[in-house]
């Protein structure tokens, strides 16, 4: 059996950023399903349960805005955080002023989603559905959380509150084919990247699973 939620989402800019744009960031018209799972689980993350996107609700008019966010050219090199974890006191540092970049983006303004998902049973321990729908309802109707959940970037901050009653109106009408879309991460399979295509309906998206025909690496 699944234990449904209904989770609303929104905030002032996000940015769902497009794999095949490799320097200037450029975020997808909507919400992926990997974004939505990650916000349900920075509200309550259990390894005894995966969260499953049903469908995303696109509340308001989609808008784009072109901004310029200062970030870091290069990463901390593997050996450096390796060192730091066997010896406890090599620094993993990295000075922003020697490393700055500014770069482009299109980003999202004024988001509102609503997600719909379940979750299902990851194995055999841990199998009481309702005391984990009891506690994620709980935490999201008190705004708790493990970290703060994001729209894609960390600077780029959601709200968020448990839809208990009928899920609002979208300002979206018709049909609208937006193209081949990032499902979610195989963490299991080497990391491979799964894309499904994304039809919406009245604000409407149908998320497949992730195992579906439509899904695609």
């Amino acid at each position: 059996m699944s234990y449904g939620i209904k989770l609303k989402v929104w905030g002032d800019y996000a940015c769902f950023t497009r794999p095949e744009m490799k320097v200037e960031r450029v975020s997808y018209d909507v919400m992926t399903p990997s974004a939505a799972r990650g916000i349900l689980e920075a509200i309550y993350w259990k390894p005894a349960i995966t969260w499953v996107i049903d469908r995303i609700h696109v509340l308001n008019p989609i808008q784009f805005d072109n901004i310029r966010r200062n970030e870091l050219a290069g990463k901390l090199p593997m050996g450096t955080v390796k060192k730091a974890m066997n010896d406890g006191v090599s620094p993993v540092e990295t000075f922003i002023e020697n490393d700055r970049q500014q770069r482009a983006a299109m980003v999202l303004r004024d988001v509102s989603y609503v997600i719909e998902a379940h979750f299902e049973f990851s194995g055999n321990e841990d199998t009481n559905a309702a005391k984990h729908k009891e506690i994620f309802d709980r935490r999201a109707r008190k705004g708790q959380c493990f970290h703060h959940p994001y729209l894609g970037c960390r600077e780029f901050s959601a709200h968020f509150e448990l839809i208990e009653d009928g899920i609002p109106q979208s300002k979206l009408t018709g049909q609208q084919d937006l193209g081949w879309m990032l499902h979610d991460i195989d963490f299991k399979n080497d990391m491979e990247a799964k894309f499904f295509r994304a039809e919406m309906s009245n604000g409407i998206i149908e998320v497949p699973t992730f195992d579906g025909k439509g899904v695609k690496a």
